[in-house]
């Protein structure tokens, strides 16, 4: 049986600036290369804009 980790990302955006999606991308790619893999990604609003977006990462755990 497979065994995983699991790790959550929080990226916050600036009330004006939006979320920064090239830093997003640098840290998703990082996190890749360290064998994270995204499961899911939601988004967090509040008076219907998108305050940060959550990102569920999981890697298989080494035997």
């Amino acid at each position: 049986m497979k065994n995983f980790e699991y790790l959550l990302l929080e990226t916050n955006s600036g009330i004006f600036k939006g979320v920064d999606y090239k830093e997003l991308t640098s840290q998703l790619n990082r996190l890749g290369g360290a064998g994270w893999e995204v499961v899911s990604t939601v988004s967090l609003t509040a008076n219907g804009q998108t305050t940060s977006l959550l990102t569920t990462l999981k890697r298989e755990l080494s035997a």
